[in-house]
């Protein structure tokens, strides 16, 4: 298998290389030159099969070459409590939860960061590289955790995370903040998210590739973040119809995943191509509701005030991940993938082609959910079955009336939001979110949006 970059201008690379690389050199994503089919049998094949198992029967379609992917995979899930990704019942008449909060740091951002350092390791030793690699990342409130403690203290790497100062949950700034480990590093940003990421591609495009260490992503832009988000919509599909018979007669399900970055629902697009027989897929967007226009209107258009809101890891207007989704509904077409990304640089806003919005529409719809509807479906669901669901996952709640709904973090992530819609009611949480707030806090700097290269310089090194 050979990864190609979404914007056309970068050689064919291995698994491997792209890994290592996050970003292709001409700024674009790496994407396969295709997707394979699953064979014939596959889903009876996998239905016994533990998660880690299932997860290496999906990455061995991808990255063939990187041998033992089992034992990479059964040590990654090791540190989850239970199950990885549970497709749990609350009630017979509300949709099925894809439960993916299970990992150690209470977010759906651990099913694919605990494997990540483990390909970073593995594609270093197939590619014969020596030098030590230092991951950049910026985060909208989980990645950072997930990424600091998937490479804490991992030999030969380095990770710096940048999150905004305003713009994630106290609990999330926490985790970072308190973050162990002798190679992390964490920095706000007085901005938003958009800022972050803004600055931390800056700093891939003007950094040289060939110098003493290699400077690689743990964020969705990442092929590794993508490939084993891939292996839950696979392995849900699998318990959907074994546990579920009489759900399952109904037809194939409806997916409502809460989106930001477009990297959770893309994988979702993948194991639709893939063959996994999905329903519509449907994006759930809160305020900052972009990708719910772009996928009604056809424009994506950037140029609004960004909202802050109750679920903060979707507050993003550029959804870095959209661009693979572009060059895979326009046909492979990198041109004009390349001419969409330069036209967003420049103007803020790109108009689709009617080739990308017709096959657009045949996947995907698009609704959004404000604060109070958020607040609402929560509360709904308590008072029905006694679970309780944080922001992110009820904005997605409250659009699903059947189907599976994406669960992507833990409602003890964001207890003010969480007990003001119940009232004030006491729920779990977990232990090791409780954990954080005795830690002492060891990251306390902050820099301009204009000021992350020449952190990032300082830090490294560079």
């Amino acid at each position: 298998m050979r990864y190609i970059s979404t914007r056309g201008q970068t050689e064919p690379v291995s698994g491997a290389e792209a890994i290592l690389q996050g970003l292709a050199p001409d700024g674009g994503l790496f994407v396969p030159e295709h997707i394979p089919a699953l064979p014939e049998g596959f889903f009876e094949r996998i239905k016994t099969m533990d998660y880690p198992q299932r997860a290496t029967a999906v990455l061995s379609f991808f990255l063939p070459e990187f041998g033992d992917l089992n034992a990479l995979t059964r040590e990654a899930y090791a540190r989850f409590d239970g199950e990885p990704a549970p497709l749990a019942e609350y009630g017979k008449d509300v949709p099925l939860f894809l439960e993916l909060w299970h990992g150690p740091t209470c977010a759906f951002k651990d099913m694919a960061l605990q494997v990540l350092p483990r390909l970073v390791g593995a594609a270093k030793e197939l590619t014969g590289e020596t030098r030590d690699v230092y991951i950049l990342t910026a985060t909208s409130g989980d990645t950072g955790k997930a990424a600091l403690e998937g490479f804490r203290d991992i030999p030969g790497t380095r990770v710096l995370v940048f999150y905004p100062e305003e713009g994630v949950s106290e609990v999330q700034k926490l985790q970072m903040v308190t973050q162990e480990g002798g190679n992390v590093g964490v920095c706000a940003v007085r901005g938003d998210f958009d800022d972050a990421q803004t600055g931390v591609k800056r700093v891939f495009a003007n950094t040289e590739r060939s110098g003493r260490f290699l400077l690689t992503s743990a964020n969705s832009i990442n092929l590794g973040r993508l490939l084993p988000q891939i292996a839950y919509y696979v392995s849900a599909y699998a318990d959907f119809v074994q546990k579920y018979p009489e759900r399952a007669a109904r037809g194939n399900p409806d997916v409502y995943v809460p989106t930001g970055n477009f990297g959770n629902i893309l994988a979702a697009l993948y194991a639709k191509r893939l063959g996994v027989p999905l329903g519509r897929l449907v994006c759930v967007s809160n305020r900052n509701n972009v990708l719910t226009g772009v996928i009604q209107t056809g424009v994506y258009d950037r140029n609004r005030p960004l909202v802050r809101t109750t679920s903060p890891s979707m507050d993003i207007l550029v959804s870095s991940n959209f661009e693979r989704a572009v060059y895979l509904l326009s046909g492979c077409d990198s041109a004009f993938t390349r001419d969409c990304m330069q036209t967003l640089n420049s103007e803020g806003r790109y108009a689709l082609n009617e080739t990308t919005v017709n096959a657009m529409r045949e996947e995907f719809d698009a609704v959004w959910r404000d604060d109070a509807q958020a607040e609402d479906a929560i509360r709904a669901l308590y008072q029905r079955t006694g679970a309780v669901i944080d922001p992110h996952t009820a904005t997605a709640a409250g659009a699903a009336r059947d189907g599976i709904v994406v669960a992507t973090a833990h409602p003890g992530k964001f207890p003010e939001a969480v007990q003001s819609a119940l009232d004030g009611a006491e729920f779990p949480i977990p232990g090791v979110l409780l954990e954080t707030k005795k830690k002492p806090r060891r990251f306390s700097d902050s820099v301009a949006p204009g000021e992350i290269e020449g952190y990032v310089k300082t830090f490294f090194g560079m």
